[in-house]
């Protein structure tokens, strides 16, 4: 377990690897390598990096004052049950630019146990809460 270490440097975020990742995944199939850049670029990330290789990452889409969104959650399958998404979310719930934060966000549609065990819940107010969903915008966007 001490092999593996969470970093947030984004020079350390192996792009690559994570829209290896994320392009193949329920929530953003099909997504433009330049579009995970730009989400890496515009978001406070996490990295599991083992022997310097990508193995796991979430990213933060925040104002690191009042508000976040949990994203891009993963840990690659070959070093699952080894608590990494644990450790990555006790290192965001830590993190010193995510103290205070009034609301913090997620979807998720399997891991509702996880993300339990760290205080999140459902929407208190579910019809106070609306969205613009748009599920195929990978296929359809203008990315540049």
């Amino acid at each position: 377990m001490d092999a593996y270490e969470i970093t947030t440097d984004p020079a350390r975020m192996d792009v690559e690897a994570i829209h290896a990742f994320l392009s193949t995944t329920y929530w953003s199939p099909g997504i433009p390598r330049q579009l995970v850049q730009r989400a890496i670029d515009n978001s406070l990330c996490f990295g599991v990096l083992l022997e310097g290789r990508q193995v796991a990452f979430a990213r933060l889409v925040t104002d690191r004052a009042s508000f976040a969104y949990l994203a891009d959650v993963y840990v690659l399958e070959e070093h699952r049950g080894r608590g990494l998404s644990r450790r990555m979310l006790e290192a965001i719930k830590a993190h010193p630019e995510l103290q205070g934060l009034r609301r913090m966000l997620l979807a998720t549609r399997d891991a509702h146990g996880l993300y339990a065990k760290f205080g999140f819940k459902p929407l208190a107010a579910p019809d106070r809460m609306m969205e613009i969903h748009v599920p195929l915008a990978y296929r359809t966007a203008d990315i540049d």
